[in-house]
Formats: structure tokens, sequence, C-alpha cells
């Protein structure tokens, strides 16, 4: 599905004549002409799929995930990047990006709405409609998962909205339990595979994977468990495997493989080239987020990888004695080869070349096209976003298992994650704290820039008390500006907030 047809929903207009008579507009698309049949109701949910062509969802929602954390910051020019999406320095309850993440998962959730409403009373083949409505609930729940995660208390919107509604808050607790509720409905109903052009699509095990994640920021780990067993243990153990090669899950040409649970398709069209706004036909199905994030004089280096990221993939060796492959695979730095600089080619070139050899600067080489023989990046990049990986299933079940004081069948998912990377088996002798530091640093060395690790701190507690803060600290000095009780929750659009007398702003803003 690498090619998703956008649809574009309009209410009907009206033109006021010289004799003050309304007259609608003949040619206006409604949806009183529109969801007829099965070809609109397929229609409508890849309109769904293509809200996550939109840049802030893509771009800036991954900043608010992985710079904001602890595992990058900002160098950028723009200053209002680097205050509102790394430093905790939020004046501005109206910034652009933020806003746009927000009105971005809104976009999604109307899409699905207006599928949940109608296409239940289409008439058509009842097994695809029933699949078609267990992907608009899959992705109601991600952008809902989204905006629990970043904004906390917002309104819990379950009908096509209009105009004039004035939604009042929700609290973060019930938008989890919508989450939750959508996607086990969707489980219940989507399939384990597709094939063809539908590859791509939610699958029973992507619902699984994001309905214990929903549970796990609750800290719901009982409830956390059938989800992660039906992948690890059940039916998903044939369908999941981690892949042989590490750095497959991040090359355009190894996408939708047996280690991915869901990633985000996207698609570079070879007959637009041109970075623009023109409106032209199919004109970019892909990513700007390499051209942002890409290293100085490649990309935009928006967001740059802190040295102690690093440190962890170098805190122990394979069995063979060589270093974690991990780290060349999700880092450009000075010495992704061990020889040095002068043999860490960054796009074709030395790092010691392009930036000396000693260089402390580090990029996430993740979402990068250096595979393809690129020189630069661009805005239309073709290579998949991994959103959920197998090797986070497994880890996600073994942090589940442990917290259910079931540490000593945790450790045989932790060690297929390690055994892959080269490294040893751990031992079992790791009281459940120990294990617990355990899976936050395999978290680390297997995930980095993956977009998880704000929301595994939160669940880890670190935004809750100021020793655990303090930890952050030390890693991540913009933390020294986190307010406690503040900061856990971005600020929700003042505009909106302005306008509509039953919203709030969040707590401390």
């Amino acid at each position: 599905m690498k090619k998703i047809i956008c649809l574009f929903m309009a209410a009907s207009f009206f033109v006021s004549s010289c004799q003050d008579l309304d007259v609608p507009n003949p040619n206006a698309p409604t949806t009183d002409l529109f969801w007829q049949n099965a070809n609109d109701a397929q229609l409508g949910v890849n309109a769904i799929y293509s809200t996550l062509h939109r840049g802030p969802l893509v771009l800036w929602m991954w900043f608010y995930y992985v710079v904001r954390s602890d595992e990058a910051f900002s160098t950028s020019p723009r200053l209002d990047i680097q205050n509102n999406m790394d430093k905790f320095l939020i004046t501005n309850y109206n910034f652009g990006e933020t806003n746009w993440i927000y009105g971005d998962n809104y976009i999604g959730i109307f899409r699905a709405n207006q599928v949940l409403a109608n296409v239940p009373g289409i008439e058509m083949d009842e097994n695809l409609k029933a699949r078609l409505i267990g992907e608009a609930k899959f992705l109601r729940g991600f952008f809902y998962y989204n905006l629990a995660s970043l904004y906390g208390n917002v309104p819990l919107i379950l009908e096509p909205s209009k105009t004039t509604d004035l939604p009042s808050n929700a609290t973060r607790e019930q938008i989890w339990a919508q989450a939750a509720k959508d996607l086990s409905e969707a489980a219940e109903v989507l399939p384990t595979s597709y094939t063809g052009n539908n590859i791509g699509r939610a699958t029973k095990g992507a619902a699984n994977a994001l309905l214990a994640k929903v549970y796990m920021q609750q800290r719901n780990w009982q409830a956390a468990l059938d989800p992660l067993q039906w992948l690890v243990e059940g039916e998903g153990k044939n369908i999941y495997d981690l892949m042989p090669n590490y750095r497959d899950n991040f090359l355009s040409t190894t996408e939708n493989n047996r280690e991915s649970v869901f990633e985000w398709q996207f698609a570079e069209n070879p007959s637009e080239f041109t970075d623009n706004d023109v409106q032209t036909p199919n004109q970019n199905y892909g990513s700007p987020l390499p051209q942002f994030i890409g290293p100085a004089n490649v990309g935009f280096s928006d967001a740059e990888v802190h040295r102690w990221v690093i440190n962890e993939f170098l805190e122990e060796r394979t069995v063979t004695g060589q270093r974690d492959p991990r780290l060349a695979a999700s880092i450009f730095f000075n010495e992704m080869d061990e020889r040095g600089a002068e043999f860490s080619i960054i796009y074709g070139r030395s790092f010691a070349d392009r930036y000396g050899a000693n260089n402390q600067r580090a990029w996430f080489r993740k979402f990068s096209n250096d595979a393809d023989g690129r020189n630069a990046e661009g805005f239309r990049s073709p290579n998949n976003y991994r959103f959920i990986r197998y090797s986070d299933v497994l880890l996600m079940y073994a942090e589940v298992l442990n917290n259910l004081n079931r540490t000593a069948e945790a450790y045989q998912y932790v060690n297929r994650v390690r055994q892959r990377a080269g490294l040893a088996p751990l031992l079992p002798t790791l009281t459940k704290e120990q294990f617990q530091a355990q899976i936050e640093h395999e978290r680390v060395t297997e995930l980095a820039g993956e977009g998880h690790r704000w929301n595994d701190l939160d669940r880890w507690g670190y935004f809750e008390s100021q020793a655990k803060l303090n930890e952050l600290i030390q890693r991540d000095p913009a933390f020294s500006t986190f307010v406690l009780g503040r900061h856990r929750l971005l600020p929700l659009p003042q505009v909106d907030v302005d306008i509509n007398p039953n919203l709030d702003q969040n707590p401390n803003y």
C-alpha cells in the first residue's frame, strides 16, 4: 500500500443571488452523495491512512517523541524549535508545529469518524465491511494514542464533527480507555496479513501491539499481557520474527519484512521530483523527516544525538569481541567504523572529510537514504517509518512479565533481541529492579530514535519525581528547565481554548 489515495470530503456550499436565494452548487461533493458503495468505503479508509503523510505527523510529532526526550537535542537555527521541542521553554501556547500535530491527529479522527458513521449502512461484502471498520478503529485508536501521549486531557470526539461543536476536555484516562476500546475491537476483526497493494494496512498484530502500548502507558500490566501473548506465544509467533540483519529494518529495499508489525508507507513519485507546493496529481507520498534530521551538509541537522546514547552501545561487546552492530546501523558519528573518522563513511564521504576527525556531533541514521547512493537528503523520502517492530514487542513482553513478578519467564525474550545483535544472553540472576534497569538499557540500544523514548520515560516515572528528573538532567541538560506537573504534557492550542468555553488549558500552563 505504498500509494494511498487521498480523499477530501467537503460539505455543500451555497451562493447568494441578488434575490437572496440560497442555491446549492450542483458540482460540489456532499456526504449525501458519497458513501454509496464498497468503493466509497475503501476510499474513505484510504483517506484516514493518507493523514500519515501530513508533515506535522511524520516530522514534528517525531521531534516531540524523540528530541524532547533525553535521546536527542536540537541546534536548529530556529530558536523556536530549540525552545519548544527540546528545552521546555514553552511560552507560546499557539506554537505552530505543536498546534499542527494536535490538529492533524484530529483530522485523522474526523476521517475515521466519517467511516465509522457511514460505512455500516452501505450494502457491500460483510467481510470487507468488517475489515474496513476495523482499520478505521485501529487508526482512530492510533490518533488518540498520540493525543493522550502528548496532550493528555483532550476532547473525545466519536462522531463526525461540525463547526458548531464545542467539545469539553476528557481526562487522559478516558482517552486511553477509548484508544483501548478501538484497538480491542479492531484486533477482533482485522486479518493477520495482506497481499499485493494492501500490504501495509493495519493487521491484527498491529492492533494487539498498539493495544499493549496503551495499557502499558497506564501501567496496567495484566491487561497488556493478553495482546502480547497473542503476538509472542500465540498465532503471532508464526507471523513475526526478527530479521537476521538489524539494518534491514531501516532500508527502503527491505520494507514490510517479517519484523514489521506496523509501518507508515511512503513512496517517491517518479513523475514529480520538484520539492514545491504546487498541486500536482500524486505529488508527494514521501517523508520529509530525513531532510530535517539528516547530518549537517546532508540535511538540515535540526536534531542531533546525545553522546550518552552511543555509550550505551559500548557497554559490552559481542560474543566474538566485536562492537554491537546496531550502533553503526543507528547513528552517524565519528567512529561508525572502529578504525576512526577517516573510515566512517557519511553519504559517500568520510566523517573526517566532512566534519573533522574529532568532531563529536552525531545524528540518527535509521531514517536515512544513504544506502541508496545519495549525497544528500530531500523532502520526499520513500523510506517507510517502522512504527512498531517485533523486537519492540519482545521487549514490551519482557517488561510486562517482570512487572507481574514473572521475571524468570522474561529473560528469553530479551535474550532473543540480544542474540540477534551477537550479545551474550543475560544470566538469570537479576532482581525485579535490576531487570527493569536492564530493560531500560535494552530499549535504548535496540530502539534509539524510533519514537518510543518519551513514552518509555513517562511510563517509567521519570516525569513524576525530582529524583528521577535529576537522572534525566545528567544525560540531557535541557531537562533542567522541566517543571514537574507541567511539562509532562504539551499545552493545548490556546486558540482552541480561547474560542471554546468548554475547553480548559492543561494544568500549570
